[in-house]
């Protein structure tokens, strides 16, 4: 059975076409809610592809998420934590941006011996 935090491909497909045109640099920044649930959406389908706890996965102000297999954390700050921007993310989630590429510019954050995410990326393509 699908859990009820289980994405729809269609609808994360529907929240990043709508903003893809900002993300390309042809368009202009997306609405906040438009952002927002592209952010969303896509966060939780890495939560489905790479289910676990031991990663912890930021895009502020948005949301984060717990994946990756491996031992689960429960209290302070985790050991293996990633955080980034709504744009880093979403051109990273949509293949614009390569994970390697991501964290040698510093564009994100990646601390811990499993914070490496470039097994589950991109989430879908433009």
């Amino acid at each position: 059975m699908a859990s009820s935090r289980t994405v729809d491909p269609a609808e994360l497909r529907a929240a990043i076409a709508a903003i893809s045109p900002w993300l390309s640099g042809s368009g202009p920044e997306p609405a906040r809610p438009e952002l927002a649930s592209a952010v969303r959406l896509s966060l939780r389908t890495l939560a489905g592809d790479a289910p676990g706890k031991s990663v912890e996965v930021r895009v502020p102000p948005f949301a984060a998420v717990q994946c990756v297999e491996g031992l689960r954390h429960t209290r302070g700050t985790p050991p293996n934590v990633v955080e980034t921007d709504p744009r880093t993310w979403l051109e990273l989630a949509t293949g614009l941006l390569g994970w390697a590429d991501a964290v040698e510019s510093g564009r994100v954050t990646a601390s811990g011996s499993r914070a490496d995410l470039a097994r589950w990326l991109p989430l879908v393509r433009l």
